[in-house]
């Protein structure tokens, strides 16, 4: 099996399978209401609405690094603000991560497998890049699932809306 087929495998199990922790993120995420989604709890930081945009921000920057770009903070910021609430709006903010994730999927498809264990374009900061592109791939699914387990957390204090 080729690395992008492994790396495949786990990400479509978090996000649509049967991942080891319990339940997949595409369910996480839409487990509650639209209105909850935009709903900030006393004391968060973040909305859900707030967290699936990151997420989907970190989907097109992790997608823009596969394709050999240098490494950068999302084209649309790394904590994208929702905008305006409304079922329409958290419908589009469910789609574009569906969307993103199968950019990505495509992304680690077209990366030759000989390649997966060369370092990503980073030159931010200083010193040499360490992250090879298979690290960028696993480091990135472990960050969605983290990003799923408090969108669990805010759909059960949101369990009222």
């Amino acid at each position: 099996m080729t690395t992008a087929n492994q790396l495949q495998a786990q990400l479509e199990d978090v996000f649509i399978g049967r991942p080891w922790y319990g339940t997949p993120i595409s369910t996480i995420i839409t487990e509650g209401s639209w209105i909850a989604a935009f709903n900030l709890p006393h004391g968060a930081v973040h909305s859900i609405a707030h967290i699936v945009l990151h997420m989907t921000a970190w989907t097109e920057e992790t997608v823009s690094r596969l394709k050999g770009n240098n490494a950068a903070i999302p084209a649309r910021g790394d904590w994208p603000e929702p905008g305006e609430a409304s079922e329409q709006k958290w419908h589009q903010l469910v789609i574009d991560l569906d969307e993103a994730n199968s950019d990505l999927v495509k992304a680690m498809q077209a990366l030759p497998n000989d390649q997966w264990d060369q370092l990503i374009n980073d030159e931010r900061g200083e010193g040499e890049p360490v992250t090879t592109y298979k690290r960028l791939v696993e480091g990135f699914i472990q960050h969605q699932i983290y990003h799923a387990g408090q969108i669990a957390l805010l759909n059960r204090i949101n369990h009222a809306y």
